[in-house]
């Protein structure tokens, strides 16, 4: 067991799979020798040098087109996009082209390819930089969505997409790159499609992605302790596949559902989610599903409006003790 932080566990996560298959390439501006605009592709230039890490233009387009192209014809490539809001310079790949390859050619082609994207709010780089995009990705058909929230998740959940035959969108959340756990030595592999219970509980159940998940945890303390209020925190990490399995089955034991999403409100991945439960679990529900959201406007650069802005422990812990009125 070594402590390691989230933006070192992207570069044992690529580097695990680079040094498992000879197949796996990786991509992106400024991710060889400079090691990524994050610093989270450190060391992978030395390792495996420039054939099979590759520094490309200043173009999105061009990225994602190689990657798609190298993906045909028998690589498992992964692609930085640096800021995922430059997703939107590419999205005719990520939306028309390798989510749709292996349907329209009837599976005589697939494109296994990870696209990571630095996602997310909250290191104030202003509303062009900042936003959180997995609603944007999730809502098309053919590819897979992860979102990890910690050291541990991001190794095993980018071993899960980079041996995926489909393409997977990787978002890293840029706000948690310096937050360390522990993390067990040798080879960790996950599955996609499956969340995770991180606290268990009776009285309500809270789901978050990503940064929203440590924030989940802290609220979850503060509602035991202040309000009596017993919550139970699941980190969905995969939002394609889904674990309605598991978020149904806490449904179930809590009655009670709550949402903590980065993303604006408007078409964000817990409208789904409570729309999915609206239709399997409505008898098991004893008051109606809450969603903690960030507002529908463009992310704001001041420190005190994007914290205002983004669900902080105060908004998290006030519209749970309220909507639950002392249920502990």
């Amino acid at each position: 067991m070594a402590e390691l932080s989230y933006r070192e566990a992207v570069a044992r996560a690529i580097a695990q799979e680079m040094a498992r298959d000879d197949n796996v390439v990786f991509l992106g501006e400024d991710v060889a020798k400079p090691g990524g605009v994050f610093k989270t592709t450190v060391g992978l230039y030395d390792q495996f040098g420039p054939t099979r890490v590759r520094d490309t233009p200043i173009s999105e387009q061009a990225i994602l087109g190689a990657a798609m192209g190298a993906a045909m014809t028998g690589l498992r490539p992964i692609a930085e996009i640096m800021f995922a809001d430059f997703a939107a310079v590419c999205f005719d790949y990520i939306a028309n082209q390798f989510p749709k390859l292996r349907y329209m050619t009837n599976g005589q082609l697939s494109c296994p390819l990870v696209v990571r994207t630095g996602n997310g709010g909250g290191a104030r780089f202003g509303a062009q930089h900042s936003q959180s995009i997995e609603n944007w990705t999730m809502m098309i058909p053919g590819l897979k969505v992860v979102a990890p929230s910690s050291p541990q998740d991001v190794i095993g959940l980018m071993a899960a997409a980079v041996r995926d035959d489909n393409p997977v969108i990787f978002h890293e959340h840029k706000a948690l790159y310096a937050a360390k756990s522990d993390v067990p030595e040798g080879e960790i592999v996950d599955q996609l499609g499956t969340a995770k219970v991180l606290k268990e509980g009776d009285d309500a159940t809270l789901l978050a992605l990503a940064l929203m998940v440590p924030r989940a945890l802290e609220a979850a303390e503060v509602l035991f302790s202040e309000h009596g209020i017993d919550c139970e925190v699941i980190d969905v990490r995969s939002l394609v596949p889904l674990d309605t399995a598991t978020i149904l089955s806490s449904v179930a034991k809590t009655g009670r559902l709550f949402t903590v999403e980065e993303n604006p409100r408007l078409c964000g991945w817990g409208a789904e989610i409570a729309s999915i439960v609206a239709d399997e679990a409505f008898w098991d529900l004893d008051g109606p599903i809450v969603r903690i959201t960030t507002p529908h406007i463009p992310l704001p650069a001041a420190d005190h409006l994007e914290d205002l802005a983004l669900p902080n422990l105060t908004r998290i812990v006030d519209r749970i003790a309220r909507a639950t009125d002392g249920a502990g």
